[in-house]
């Protein structure tokens, strides 16, 4: 089930793809953000992995090339719960901070991978990456700028859910090319549901009464969390069966500036000048560092597929 090249050449439809994918993740982030306000996190991500698992759950049952069997059932269930924790943190943080400043630090994920893969697996790192990885975090840096009180300890939550997805992404990129893209997004949203479950049934009597009292504008946006979720990760394997993985990669941060004007028309927050700038110093080092992943794996002739590319935690 390798996933070594694109089966059709068309980098002008793979590229609208990725954009597409990036802007459902970024309409997400941006329902999320309105909707934490009077719907609770466990009832959010619960809707998002549950109807991710039914999606899933249909595509493969009506396609003949796709199945629900694993090789690596532990992998599945890791990569699940590392994503499951990124979205987390990541909704958790969407409550306290505008939605393109927070997409800019979980875009760190490159960065932080190629830190992780240095102390968990003792890959060598070379100077260039050094350098990418400095560069991304001073960015990090001219967003968050510490001791101006813009944020405070919420900034943790989105370097947390980077954190958790640069695991998810070396796990992932270690097992992915074994496995169906779409079995492995399966059980991902399975696994993201059944550990969501518990929170949810904890809480029923809340969750029902929260429910009954919500306008139809809230029942709607809940339904839009877990369409634009699935919708953004099923585009991002389409895509990537467009055209090859290092040609589409850059084009994933696209998501910063579409959060950023998906922030502004819905929630008017527009981003200052230093949140501009740190934005880009993150988009300039956080996409040529998975560019040169790419690069480095296509040298070491190991198959990249679609979901070892994925890089959003959402």
């Amino acid at each position: 089930m390798s996933r070594t090249a694109p089966s059709v050449h068309s980098p002008g439809a793979g590229i609208a793809l990725i954009v597409a994918a990036a802007a459902c993740f970024a309409g997400l982030d941006t329902t999320v953000r309105y909707l934490g306000a009077f719907i609770g996190i466990a009832l959010m991500l619960w809707l998002r992995y549950a109807m991710h698992t039914l999606t899933m759950a249909a595509w493969i049952a009506f396609s003949r090339d796709k199945t629900f069997r694993t090789a690596n059932p532990r992998f599945q269930v890791l990569r699940g719960s590392l994503l499951l924790f990124a979205s987390a943190m990541a909704f958790n943080a969407l409550r306290h901070m505008p939605v393109a400043e927070f997409t800019a630090i979980v875009m760190l994920t490159p960065l932080l991978a190629t830190l992780l893969a240095r102390v968990w697996l003792k890959e060598r790192v070379s100077a260039l990456r050094w350098a990418l990885v400095a560069g991304g975090f001073a960015g990090a840096l001219i967003v968050i700028r510490p001791g101006s009180g813009l944020f405070g300890w919420a900034v943790l939550l989105p370097l947390a859910a980077a954190l958790s997805n640069a695991a998810f992404q070396i796990v992932t990129s270690r097992l992915a090319p074994h496995e169906n893209p779409y079995t492995t997004n399966f059980y991902t949203g399975l696994t993201g549901m059944m550990l969501a479950a518990p929170l949810v049934l904890l809480g029923s009597q809340q969750v029902a009464s929260v429910l009954a009292a919500a306008p139809p504008l809230h029942l709607g946006l809940l339904l839009a969390i877990g369409a634009l979720g699935t919708g953004g990760h099923l585009l991002l394997i389409m895509a990537l069966g467009k055209a090859p993985t290092a040609t589409l990669m850059p084009f994933l941060y696209t998501q910063i500036g579409v959060a950023a004007l998906a922030g502004w028309l819905a929630l008017g927050a527009v981003p200052d000048a230093w949140a501009w700038t740190g934005m880009a110093v993150i988009t300039c080092c956080g996409a040529a560092s998975a560019w040169l992943n790419v690069r480095d794996a296509a040298t070491r002739q190991q198959p990249v597929s679609a979901v070892a590319a994925d890089t959003v935690g959402d």
